[in-house]
């Protein structure tokens, strides 16, 4: 299997995973074969890319940290929860559970699944945008969370108060919230807002540990200081504010928005290791970058010596010297055979072939 972007499929290609539409449905199962109608609804959906299967990485296997019908589950019961209290001014205790029932499943699976890097492309639907972020921003502070050492319900906390990191959007002005150009400095306050306004609204009405509304709170606040809403710094920032404010931005940098392209992983990865100490809290980076890969499994990568290949395998203490399977030379192909770069120290990863 191996992650092909959405400009590049291509008829008679082979799906090689489920694809779920936006409200959580099964849209196109495994196996199917791409037909015209079938490329033109998935670019509909506006997915940044799929998993296709062919001769040269039929065997190769991309294992997700949760399963497909959990994540889409999960989109969908944060959309309904924005969508009802963005029309209602509030949120329903029902979606609280139901937000903390998808928590606590997704702790679980992340849990069986401990040893695995995040080692897969996100499939992200563009117009939903802020529920599919809100999902992985969990996603990835639980996995941060198990590497800590965090038990399950120190993970469902952390998890909740990611999954609702955002929820104080709901209270801001949405024009100022989907302007595509840049905020006047009195919008840019309004829009800061939001981390004290979720944060007050979950205290208030909820009963939910300190840990996540501090979570909720502290998540746009910098390590290095000039943070909002308080310009607190180091270990004055709470521990899950730290750990979600990397997840935040790494996905954020890799979700396409109207202003901007989407990072590759390995861009984002550089980001967030250059922000060390300014941005973020070190010792979480260093666990962030073993756990997050920044070439993931079935994508095609160009070597500095021109060859072309697909990652294969990664691994935590060498997560820039994959396993690859090698089947092009510069623009010819050639008959696969595989080399793990480790092994190779003359050769780097020099780019993210999008082929």
């Amino acid at each position: 299997m191996r992650y092909v972007p959405i400009n590049c499929i291509r008829e008679g290609m082979l799906l090689g995973d489920n694809l779920y539409n936006t409200i959580g449905n099964l849209m196109l199962s495994k196996g199917q074969i791409l037909t015209p109608d079938l490329i033109s609804a998935i670019k509909r959906q506006k997915f940044n890319g799929i998993y296709i299967d062919d001769d040269i990485s039929k065997d190769i296997e991309v294992i997700n940290l949760i399963n497909d019908k959990l994540k889409a589950d999960s989109v969908k019961a944060i959309r309904d929860t924005f969508i009802y209290a963005e029309r209602k001014s509030r949120i329903r205790k029902k979606d609280i559970e139901i937000a903390k029932s998808q928590i606590k499943l997704i702790v679980d699976e992340i849990f069986d699944n401990k040893d695995l890097m995040v080692n897969m492309v996100d499939l992200k639907a563009f117009d939903d945008y802020t529920y599919y972020h809100s999902v992985n921003v969990a996603v990835l502070s639980i996995v941060l969370g198990v590497a800590l050492d965090f038990g399950k319900d120190e993970l469902c906390v952390l998890g909740f108060a990611a999954l609702l990191h955002d929820i104080g959007k709901v209270f801001v002005d949405k024009t100022i919230l989907n302007k595509p150009d840049t905020l006047t400095e009195m919008e840019f306050k309004k829009m800061k807002s939001h981390c004290l306004l979720g944060y007050n609204y979950i205290r208030k009405e909820f009963g939910v540990p300190i840990e996540a509304y501090l979570g909720i709170l502290d998540h746009h606040e910098k390590y290095g200081g000039g943070g909002y809403p308080n310009d607190i710094k180091e270990n004055e920032i709470s521990l899950y504010g730290r750990i979600i404010a990397i997840a935040d931005v790494y996905d954020a940098l890799t979700s396409e928005r109207p202003y901007r392209k989407a990072m590759l992983p390995s861009e984002a990865m550089e980001y967030v290791m250059g922000a060390t100490m300014s941005y973020f809290d070190p010792n979480i980076v260093s666990i962030f970058v073993r756990k997050i890969a920044p070439y993931p499994i079935g994508t095609c990568v160009k070597l500095s010596n021109g060859l072309v290949g697909i990652v294969m395998e990664n691994y935590e203490e060498l997560n820039l010297r994959p396993k690859v399977r090698i089947f092009q030379d510069g623009d010819k192909k050639i008959k696969p055979y595989e080399i793990q770069l480790s092994d190779h120290q003359s050769l780097n990863v020099t780019v993210v072939e999008l082929i």
